[in-house]
């Protein structure tokens, strides 16, 4: 290995310390900051880590991470999201800090800069009160941040005395002699001096930067990345392809159902989780699931694939008996009436299922039961008898979330049948003193019952085996990866898959007649008989693996269900099942500072959305723009009206107007004749190169880094438009009236590309633009063949249709007014940052003295979400630092609502075990 390193360069103090930390055996060659190491890069890329493979690495960031991974274990996902917010939140910040510092001479100023960044940092550090970003011992994550800050914090005149637990951190890792070492041989002992050479050949920072808070809302497309070289090469192949003839390209088809498999073609299954029935989906539930499935389903479409998109509400289960209970209706009622809201609600967000089925039906029963006898027959079922409560009085078995009582370990008064919020201890339901059931407030009895579980651990090397050859080959995102990790580290073990329930999927044995199975179990299977009733072919799609390529899109809280659970079920079953290829897990979005909560009136639900007089694409485009992909982002008014306003208003809506106006305005409405100089060639090979980016993203299902190089190619036209001012040079001689022709032409098929790439991310924004320009219907799939094809698809001559302006400005009292609306009634939100690597911040509500039976209903609903929210992070076998915090939350607004209550928030004084 060869690391090659350029002094005053901040980027290679933290691989240089990086490498002194872990001690590698690499070398190490400085050369200067022009020296060009990886020959395929149109720019130098320092620092650059040449591998015995002959492959480059050369991403500060990621050369840090492979050096720890070298000889250590994989970076655990906290440390995952401190490398992202470096990247994201704070290195923005810090190019303009060391601008201004460096060739400014505007020291003075830095700490305004970085006090956003700084505080998000000294507040993880403070709450975390552990020595290191991610525990006890230094991680890649330390050395990261230490080396990119070094420059500026060990500058005295940049003061910490705001900011303590940062000062304390940094001072402990630069104690650290390789970061001493490292910091010598990069900056010499000349502090930012040593970087003016640097930073002098670098571009200028963007005045617009991102939200310090708010690493995920930051926009990939303000990063500036400087202008792109172009070599004469590309230039030469971007006017060969530009020159191709249209009718030559592949035409668009239509979808013919039922869509099937096909021999040759690339054949896509996607499924998006199954939304439970009895809930309105939240923005976050749509942007977690269907509406990435359904870009990546539009996308594949214009790819030429051959893609079937599935999906339908999961129905069964006890949440659905007792939304029955609380509306005075039967479960099928109840689920007939919410499967028709959720319909509603994606019809609206212009969600294109193949089909969009249910749970609850005599295919799901089939299939279900098929695959139990195949796991029973094959010895993959186990039965054990379960200690359960039952309450007489309701005549039912009460599932862990319906029975509460005294914790048997800290005497705690409101402990749930799982665990027990105040002392963090699982519980068993039956440990609980003087329990009681939720539902009647009556003392359950101690039953025995029968189940029957699946031998997970019987399953566990074919399932390894299986997921050591997905996770290679196929794009599973990070989050999935770790979670099933966190899943199979301590070993698996046999999960029951029956309940006592009556609404559900009938267990067919016949010493469990009176049982269902398991919503977990049963769910997933919902996948194949929702396929089942679109087509009695299902088959061809799920037990063809050879010729199937299956994509599971959901949040982040599903995975272990598809990447462990599900599997299981069908490898057991051996039946040739189509197994997950590529796992799409999302992270959560937030609404605002705080979650989504339907009973306390906070956040925008699925069907409030169209009463905002927003339209559905501009919904689309902004939870796509701010799609949590690495960590959890946020939605939030002001910045969903900053983006409309200015992506897509100002960007992309101006050019796509402007160069639509010119051809009606100058050229009677037909698209001119165009001469193509360099300066045309360089731009279509800069075009052309954002399509190819775009493309390699997409195929990656980076669907919100993906949007950035669509508004890039509006910026560039916007650019060219500016410095060749159309409108002056048409009142000119022959020659300048032929540059304005030519650059309105070009304007225009840029336009018609866009609207192109547009079309997975805003269908009916994409389809208006077509019909402004009268785009030939082959266009659709021409463009992204292969690496992409820009061609010429509005030759000259071409007339287009009639111009108008595509997007409306969100005014600052209509956002206000809508903000205020969807508020809710919570008091004080959380103010835990989202660039912080933990999970999302939960609504915390002032303290009231005495009784409040408003407040207490509130803190209700509070006290519940986060105790849900405690036993998902449990489950999925979170970090214990991440726990606690959360768990601290629980008991703090458990003392909330017994005040609220008039009661004492402490727990009664422990009693002496009886003998």
């Amino acid at each position: 290995m060869e690391l090659f390193v350029s002094e005053g360069n901040p980027h290679c103090l933290k691989v240089l310390a990086a490498l002194e930390v872990t001690g590698v055996q690499c070398g190490v060659q400085f050369i200067n900051h022009e020296g060009k190491v990886v020959p395929f890069l149109p720019r130098p890329a320092l620092p650059t880590l040449f591998l015995p493979s002959g492959q480059h690495l050369f991403s500060s960031n990621s050369i840090c991470r492979y050096l720890f991974e070298l000889n250590g274990p994989e970076s655990s996902n906290q440390c995952n999201q401190w490398l992202e917010w470096e990247a994201t939140v704070l290195q923005p910040a810090l190019v303009r800090a060391l601008h201004m510092a460096v060739l400014q001479g505007k020291g003075s100023e830095v700490s305004k800069v970085l006090h956003g960044p700084l505080n998000v940092l000294d507040q993880s550090l403070a709450k975390g009160n552990m020595a290191y970003l991610t525990g006890e011992a230094v991680s890649v994550a330390d050395v990261v941040l230490w080396g990119a800050l070094h420059p500026l914090l060990s500058v005295s005149s940049l003061p910490l005395s705001d900011h303590k637990s940062v000062k304390a951190w940094f001072d402990r890792v630069a104690a650290m002699r390789g970061c001493q070492s490292a910091a010598q041989k990069v900056l010499q002992g000349k502090g930012l001096e040593a970087m003016k050479s640097y930073m002098q050949k670098q571009p200028a920072p963007q005045s617009s930067q991102c939200r310090d808070t708010q690493p995920c809302n930051s926009s990939p497309a303000e990063t500036d990345e400087g202008e792109r070289a172009v070599s004469e090469e590309e230039m030469e192949a971007a006017a060969l392809t530009w020159s191709k003839d249209l009718n030559a390209c592949s035409q668009a088809t239509e979808k013919q159902h039922p869509i099937m498999p096909q021999e040759g073609n690339r054949n896509v299954l996607i499924t998006s989780a199954l939304p439970y029935v009895n809930n309105v989906p939240h923005l976050g539930n749509i942007i977690g699931c269907v509406l990435s499935a359904d870009v990546f389903s539009r996308y594949g479409h214009l790819r030429g694939w051959n893609v079937l998109f599935v999906c339908g509400t999961d129905e069964y289960g006890t949440a659905t008996e007792n939304k029955a209970r609380e509306e005075g209706l039967t479960p099928k009622q109840i689920c007939d009436k919410y499967h028709a809201v959720h319909s509603s609600i994606y019809k609206w967000f212009q969600i294109d299922f193949d089909f969009f089925g249910r749970t609850t039906t005599e295919k799901q029963t089939e299939i279900a039961q098929d695959i139990f006898w195949r796991l029973h027959n094959n010895g993959f079922l186990v039965e054990d008898t379960v200690e359960q409560l039952r309450c007489e009085n309701c005549q039912r078995f009460l599932a862990d979330r319906f029975v509460e009582g005294t914790c048997p370990h800290c005497s705690y008064p409101e402990a749930r049948g799982d665990q027990c919020d105040k002392c963090g201890r699982l519980i068993n339901a039956v440990e609980l003193r003087e329990p009681q059931c939720k539902v009647c407030r009556q003392s359950p009895v101690i039953r025995s019952s029968k189940h029957l579980f699946l031998d997970l651990p019987k399953l566990e090397t074919q399932l390894e085996q299986w997921l050591e050859r997905s996770t290679s080959s196929g794009d599973w995102t990070a989050n999935a990866k770790q979670i099933t990790r966190s899943w199979l580290r301590d070993g698996l073990k046999p999960r029951c898959i029956t309940r006592d329930l009556q609404w559900g999927t009938p267990v067919p044995h016949p010493d469990f007649k009176e049982k269902v199975f398991y919503v977990w179990f049963d769910a997933p299977i919902g996948y194949l008989s929702i396929t089942a009733n679109y087509t009695n072919e299902w088959e061809k799609w799920w037990k063809n693996p050879h010729q199937v390529e299956l994509y599971n899109f959901m949040a982040k809280d599903n995975v272990p269900f598809h990447s462990v659970v599900f599997p299981c079920s069908l490898l057991g079953a051996q039946d040739n099942y189509t197994l997950v290829n590529h796992l799409v897990a999302t992270e959560y979005l937030n609404y605002e500072d705080t979650k989504f909560s339907k009973s306390r009136g906070v956040g925008v639900f699925g069907d409030m959305a169209k009463d905002t007089g927003i339209p559905s694409d501009v919904w689309r485009f902004y939870l796509l723009y701010v799609r949590p992909e690495g960590q959890d982002s946020a939605f939030s008014w002001a910045d969903m009206a900053l983006k409309n306003n200015s992506e897509l208003l100002n960007n992309l809506g101006n050019f796509i107007n402007r160069g639509g106006m010119f051809v009606t305005k100058f050229f009677e409405g037909c698209v001119p004749a165009m001469e193509l100089q360099q300066e045309d060639k360089k731009l279509l090979a800069v075009v052309g190169w954002e399509l190819q980016q775009y493309i390699q993203l997409m195929d990656k299902v980076k669907i919100r880094d993906a949007l950035k190089h669509i508004l890039n190619i509006s910026r560039h036209g916007n650019q060219y438009i500016q410095v060749n001012e159309p409108w002056k040079k048409i009142k000119g001689g022959e020659s300048e009236r032929q540059r304005a022709g030519t650059v309105t032409g070009v304007s225009v098929n840029i336009a018609c590309l866009l609207s192109v790439m547009l079309l997975p991310y805003m269908p009916a924004v994409s389809q208006t633009i077509r019909d402004q320009l009268n785009a030939p219907q082959s266009c659709i799939n021409t463009m992204l063949q292969g690496p992409g094809t820009f061609v010429c698809a509005l030759r000259a001559g071409h007339r287009i249709g009639t111009v108008s302006p595509l997007f409306q400005k969100l005014e600052a009292d209509q956002i206000e007014a809508l903000k205020k609306r969807f508020g809710g009634q919570q008091i004080t939100a959380s103010t835990q940052p989202a660039a912080v690597p933990a999970p999302a911040a939960v609504a915390e509500v002032k303290v009231v003295v005495g009784s409040d039976p408003e407040k207490a209903k509130q803190l209700a609903t509070a006290v519940a979400e986060q105790g849900d929210k405690v036993r998902a992070l449990k489950s999925q076998k979170a970090e214990k630092d991440v726990i606690a915090a959360e768990v601290s939350k629980l008991l703090d607004l458990k003392k909330q609502l017994a005040l609220a209550e008039g009661k004492n928030p402490e727990p009664a004084p422990q009693k002496g075990k009886k003998k």
